[in-house]
């Protein structure tokens, strides 16, 4: 027999397959909801707890989706790219791209080619690591054995940006955090480009204190999502900013660490480091 989560799951799941299927008729959330037979509160907080986000931040994340695929074609413009997606005009899309994307979708289109990006190789106590930041904050942090590897992946990120190799203020402030015991974390200024929810959770990491842990499921109930552990461990791994924002922290339930990004020996080295930096305070 069903349990009533099952049932659930399986509610959600048609609502997740219509959405992937009419998004470019820009369904109404009682349609949606008519759909899988729930009246539209019910179906909006059942759909908020399980996907980690709500049905319109949904379909605005397949929109936009949509939009960048057709945004990459050689010949795509905003106006085609606004009609497909099924928005009314470039005015939403335009939104869109900046509430979602950080970015406009001109600047998406051009792969950041207005952007001036300074970045900079460092030691720190787990092996190299780039960092590279704009004139709003850093923007990304890596750890790699191989420094051409690093850079190739930041260029993956932003492929049409002027690159300078340069440490900054801006850098230099980032690094601190390997030899201080660093509380003003707020002067550490930060240009993340993510939507909604993984902002969410990478906010709620950064409160995370040094030396301590927390699971998945301990992230999802701090960002009232307490059923989107997965949702969650997505939004953790798509995280730019290693150490800086500290997702090396989260750890299964079960006690296991789970997976990192820049591998789990590493993983386990910084989670011991911070240990005993707390224990000598």
């Amino acid at each position: 027999m069903e349990t009533s989560s099952q049932i659930d799951y399986q509610r959600i799941e048609k609502a997740i397959d219509y959405l992937k299927t009419n998004f470019k008729l820009q369904p109404s959330l009682e349609e949606i909801a008519d759909h899988i037979h729930l009246s539209p509160f019910h179906f909006q907080r059942m759909f908020s707890e399980w996907a980690g986000v709500s049905p319109k931040q949904f379909l605005q994340y397949l929109s936009i989706e949509y939009a960048k695929e057709i945004l990459k074609k050689q010949n795509g413009n905003l106006a085609e790219a606004a009609y497909e997606t099924g928005l009314s005009g470039t005015s939403r899309l335009h939104d869109l791209f900046i509430k979602i994307e950080g970015m406009t979708p001109g600047e998406y289109k051009n792969g950041g080619q207005q952007l001036e990006i300074n970045y900079s190789y460092a030691e720190s106590p787990f092996g190299p690591i780039l960092v590279a930041s704009t004139a709003k904050g850093i923007c990304y942090m890596a750890f790699s054995d191989d420094p051409d590897q690093a850079f190739l992946e930041l260029q993956q990120l932003f492929p049409n940006a002027s690159y300078q190799q340069l440490l900054d203020q801006i850098q230099q402030n980032a690094l601190y955090i390997f030899n201080t015991d660093w509380n003003r974390l707020s002067e550490v200024k930060l240009h993340l480009k993510g939507t909604d929810f993984q902002i969410k959770v990478w906010e709620t990491l950064l409160k995370v204190p040094t030396g301590n842990l927390a699971s998945y499921a301990d992230i999802a109930n701090a960002i009232a999502h307490p059923k989107a552990n997965r949702a969650v461990g997505t939004a953790v791994g798509h995280n730019p900013i290693a150490f800086l924002i500290p997702c090396h922290r989260v750890i299964k339930s079960t006690g296991e660490l789970g997976q990192y990004h820049w591998g789990i020996a590493r993983k386990t080295a910084m989670i011991g480091w911070e240990a005993a930096r707390r224990e000598t305070k």
